[in-house]
């Protein structure tokens, strides 16, 4: 162990915590390891894969985290690959050739690959040392970033007859390591957490109005000129203006969010890494996995959206061990912001009941097939909701997920249909002498007929899939898939759809109360008057943090008293009929009824759902005409309104 950690890594020693967790995964147990950003989890995997007989397969959440990861991996020879969705097939089936040979030790995948069809097919049949679960945090409910599809991670291990997982994460809750603990079997003495307090990050709360942000950004930053700074927003168009301002002030700085296009954020990424640019604005789409070790400043222009992701951003401050500065310039101001969020991810009773409505539909087959993406617009139901929707009906047992597969699969052929089956003898030239002929060919391409293989030949889809796999790998074929369908068993179909529906909805509505308490705690701390070091600490259960740090702003004798927002117009003020009228009167045009108070909330707060596409309701008079107001308000005064 110590030994490949110098001929490999480069290191002479661990860090605190790494030798406990990867000398846990060695020894053949599940471990979970809790540490803070910035110190070193991902080891505690990359070593033991090196001296494991068999693949490590990880589990990450982005993209960005994978790639950041295996550029790190290859940087010191580790045999390590992913397959991800911006790959093209050539690579993708490169990958898997590697996998199957023995020659890759890691392999990385987002969750939702796990669904895939033909991934599937090729991963039960590789042999797997290690499940590494990244941000595992996104399993639990009580989390700040669940995914649904995590919560099935478990199952997967099974599947797949994983022996051990490594669950890393660097914001759990003793809540959330609970329920990391329960759904693997973790021993009590197999989670390793190193504590939550950074010596060397100087914690500042500093209140500020929001006509004063800018003023004080340019100011702060300007006396830290050149220091490499990443400056945190709420919105796509915030990081566009504030950009814009620091620039115009002689702070050279870009703007990075998820609405620009991939290659633009990539060579900003690049430019920051280099050291070429010193100031980046972002969303928290940017420094998921950024391993810059000087990053001296991060500030929050906006508040964060959570305690967790406080810690998460500031985590990437100062990781070189040196002093760096973690600023919030505070607010209420953005509060109603952060909190439409949480809101505009509660389904409505109705698309809850239309979901149910499709499944019981569906009874007399014994099994309920969907597409997410027509199923979330037919719901009015947000894609990440609906997949939590799906989850809780499955640990309800109404339904069993049993695969995913591609609806339709097309191929082009590479060489002759008559030479490929010249590639075969016996049973199995007449199998793809059968795909050959049963598969309508338009132009160059060619689609398989699932149905017609099974009626004439008896060949089952699995079967199928495999063959053209490898009809691919050969490079006989270019092969496509579209059209993910979900495949569940109904379990229990008689269910009373109104009860459920009213049930879930409640499930919903707690949920969206537990966020916005989340919120709110994170503003206790803010303007707490006991050391925000300690108090951060302290969220995360660490008791080792000391009760005055001496360098955050509370212990320089600065408590923040947050600003209250500018006051607003009395929601009484507004004239319901005129701000609504055109929006109604669409609704009921499209869609043949009026729409319901929640929906009339979302649409006067700005919040978007799927129908709004349909309607083009952002084109709609009065469209987030009242976003500054707190979303229960507005619904309060809808609500009366239409009593």
């Amino acid at each position: 162990m110590h030994q490949t950690l110098e001929q490999v890594f480069g290191y002479r020693q661990f860090r605190p915590g790494q030798e406990a967790a990867i000398s846990a995964v060695l020894g053949g147990r599940s471990v979970a390891a809790i540490f803070p950003t910035g110190s070193g989890k991902s080891l505690c995997y990359q070593l033991p894969a090196l001296l494991l007989p068999h693949l490590t397969l990880v589990v990450s959440p982005l993209l960005a985290l994978i790639q950041d990861q295996l550029a790190f991996l290859q940087r010191h020879g580790i045999a390590a690959a992913s397959i991800d969705s911006a790959q093209s097939r050539d690579d993708a089936s490169d990958v898997m050739a590697r996998a199957r040979s023995g020659e890759l030790k890691i392999l990385m995948i987002s969750v939702e690959r796990l669904k895939n069809e033909r991934f599937r097919h090729f991963i039960s049949q590789v042999p797997i040392s290690l499940l590494v679960v990244d941000e595992a945090h996104c399993i639990s409910e009580w989390g700040h970033n669940f995914r649904p599809d995590y919560l099935k991670l478990p199952d997967y291990q099974r599947e797949f007859n994983i022996p051990q997982a490594l669950l890393l994460t660097a914001t759990a809750t003793p809540q959330v390591i609970a329920d990391m603990q329960a759904r693997f079997g973790i021993a009590p003495g197999d989670v390793v957490t190193t504590g939550f307090y950074r010596h060397n990050l100087t914690l500042l709360v500093e209140p500020v109005a929001g006509s004063n942000k800018r003023r004080r950004l340019v100011q702060w930053l300007s006396e830290r000129a050149g220091q490499p700074s990443i400056v945190y927003v709420t919105l796509q168009r915030t990081a566009e203006l504030v950009a814009a301002h620091l620039a115009q002030s002689g702070i050279p700085a870009q703007a990075y969010h998820a609405g620009l296009p991939h290659d633009k954020r990539e060579v900003i990424q690049r430019q920051f890494m280099d050291g070429r640019l010193n100031c980046i604005v972002a969303t928290i789409a940017f420094g998921m996995g950024i391993d810059k070790s000087d990053i001296r400043n991060v500030v929050h222009f906006d508040l964060p959206k959570s305690v967790e992701n406080y810690s998460q951003e500031i985590g990437r401050a100062g990781r070189d061990g040196a002093t760096s500065q973690c600023l919030v310039l505070a607010n209420r101001d953005s509060l109603n912001v952060l909190e439409n969020f949480v809101y505009g991810d509660t389904p409505e009773r109705s698309g809850i009941r239309r979901v149910l409505d499709d499944l019981q539909n569906a009874r007399g087959d014994g099994q309920w097939e969907f597409l997410l993406t027509p199923l979330s617009d037919q719901s009015n139901i947000r894609q990440l909701p609906l997949k939590t929707l799906l989850v809780q009906l499955e640990l309800r047992r109404i339904i069993a997920p049993r695969y995913a597969y591609f609806a339709d699969y097309r191929f082009k052929y590479l060489i002759e249909p008559d030479v490929l089956v010249q590639r075969f003898q016996g049973e199995r030239q007449q199998f793809v002498q059968a795909l050959v002929d049963t598969s309508r060919r338009v132009r160059t391409w060619a689609t398989v007929d699932f149905d017609a293989m099974y009626q004439q030949y008896q060949a089952e889809r699995a079967r199928v899939v495999t063959a053209l796999d490898f009809f691919q790998e050969k490079g006989w074929i270019e092969l496509e898939s579209k059209q993910m369908t979900e495949v569940n068993s109904l379990l229990a179909a008689d269910f009373d759809a109104d009860a459920l529906s009213a049930e879930l909805h409640e499930y919903f509505v707690h949920h969206e109360t537990t966020e916005v308490a989340r919120i709110h705690a994170m503003l206790e701390l803010f303007s707490s008057e006991r050391c925000l070091s300690h108090r951060l600490a302290e969220y995360f259960g660490d008791t080792q943090a000391p009760d005055r740090c001496g360098h955050c702003s509370v212990c320089a004798g600065h408590v923040a008293r947050l600003p209250e927002p500018p006051a607003l117009t009395p929601l009484e003020r507004w004239d319901f009929d005129d701000t609504c009228s055109e929006f109604v009167a669409r609704h009921e045009e499209m869609l043949g009824y009026k729409p319901e108070s929640e929906c009339l909330t979302r649409f006067l707060c700005g919040i978007s759902v799927p129908l709004f596409t349909r309607l083009k309701a952002r084109t709609i008079r009065g469209f987030a005409m009242l976003e500054d107001y707190p979303y229960a308000n507005v619904r309060q005064w809808v609500q009366s309104r239409l009593a």
